[in-house]
């Protein structure tokens, strides 16, 4: 993390991007860690790249199964960015075994007839003990309701309808699950009803209504709402669920920042693989869009070392997998992004993804700091800002 903090300070010394299907990459050294390209020389090992400069030497660590192409590194121009930066072209060969990975998440996990505790993300408290379903099923998908007019030649037979669990039944939303409440809620959460004002997010005409919002007894943190006084909705950015073994105990919970990224990263990227679409719309509750989102790549290495750490000691900073997006912040949109808004509206092009405010402001301190880390030649592109979440 201290890493972190020093590339959002001063920007990095160094970054990598690898991208695995086209078996190429892309190195970035700034002018204060070498002059010039004959500064830089790169070779490889298994599972490793060593990037030596006047100042120092530099060894990062590679996912197994990939490996630098030596002599493959060769300078390519900089753009305007020439002054500041020092821009490589390289090539590395990829084993079989790292062509398609998906990473797990909860979504994915959950098994009917097998027995699961959930906990509460912030502070690791139980909320759920024991829970097993006898059916474990998908929801339609996040704009279901939007397109029956275009199956029924009737009136709608969903309308003021609401897709609930039975008692042993988990529903599997796009960024939430549905289950139905249990005695040990009483002890774990507290429920009570949102601030007046919150519109009704299927007709803004709607009178407005007050949602019960579900916390943490706790930690206070928010974990859903209470759709009807027996059905609970869940947020998987909010929860850690794992298998009731034993006595086992749970792990210590990740780092808030780390936790989230990972978990939406993974959502994003099973949505994309399952739906075939690209584009998300981040909305809170309300149905406001909070942040557009389009998944560029998602087969890419990622490495971004600082430029107090790279001159000195060596070091071994490790290259990891992540997605690479481009993203509008709507709130804080200029000209250009609420027309591009306004558009993917009209279009209904981006998947809604909602998520709680909180989360939904914590999402957006999480791709802007991925943002500022950057190079400064890749924070943006067109009207678009760039990010890369981990996975």
């Amino acid at each position: 993390m201290a890493d972190e903090m020093l590339a959002k300070t001063h920007g990095p010394g160094v970054f990598l991007e690898l991208r695995k299907r086209l078996q190429s990459g892309l190195l970035i050294v700034g002018k204060n860690v070498a002059k010039h390209p004959a500064d830089v020389v790169v070779t490889g090992g298994e599972s490793s790249l060593h990037i030596r400069t006047p100042q120092r030497e530099l060894s990062l660590a590679l996912p197994a199964g990939v490996s630098f192409e030596q002599g493959s590194c060769v300078p390519t121009p900089a753009g305007e960015s020439g002054e500041e930066e020092l821009h490589f072209r390289l090539r590395i060969a990829v084993g079989r075994s790292q062509d398609e990975e998906t990473p797990d998440s909860m979504m994915e996990t959950l098994r009917a007839k097998e027995t699961y505790c959930f906990y509460c993300q912030g502070c690791m408290t139980r909320l759920l003990e024991d829970r097993v379903f006898k059916r474990v099923l998908p929801l339609p998908n996040g704009n279901w309701n939007a397109i029956v007019d275009d199956w029924c030649c009737h009136a709608d037979p969903f309308a003021n309808k609401k897709l609930l669990p039975r008692a042993d039944d988990c529903l599997l939303g796009d960024s939430f699950i549905l289950v139905v409440r249990d005695a040990s809620c009483q002890q774990t959460m507290i429920q009570e009803a949102s601030p007046a004002g919150t519109a009704d997010s299927q007709d803004p005409k709607k009178a407005c209504r007050r949602v019960q919002l579900l916390s943490c007894a706790s930690c206070s943190s928010v974990l859903g709402e209470a759709v009807t006084p027996e059905t609970l909705k869940l947020y998987v950015t909010q929860m850690v669920v794992e298998p009731a073994v034993g006595d086992r105990q749970p792990e210590a919970s990740l780092n808030r920042s780390v936790f989230l990224e990972r978990t939406v990263a993974a959502r994003l990227l099973q949505l994309s693989n399952s739906l075939t679409t690209f584009h998300f719309s981040v909305q809170t509750p309300d149905g406001k869009a909070f942040l557009l989102i389009w998944l560029l790549n998602s087969d890419s290495i990622t490495a971004s070392v600082p430029e107090q750490l790279s001159v000195g000691s060596p070091s071994r900073p490790r290259a990891t997998r992540a997605l690479k997006l481009l993203y509008i912040n709507c709130p804080d949109a200029g000209p250009p992004q609420r027309e591009i808004a306004a558009s993917w509206e009209a279009t209904a092009v981006g998947h809604p993804v909602v998520l709680p405010p909180k989360v939904c402001q914590e999402l957006l301190q999480v791709v802007n700091d991925s943002n500022s880390a950057l190079p400064a030649s890749m924070r943006c592109m067109r009207s678009y800002q760039v990010a890369y979440l981990r996975v």
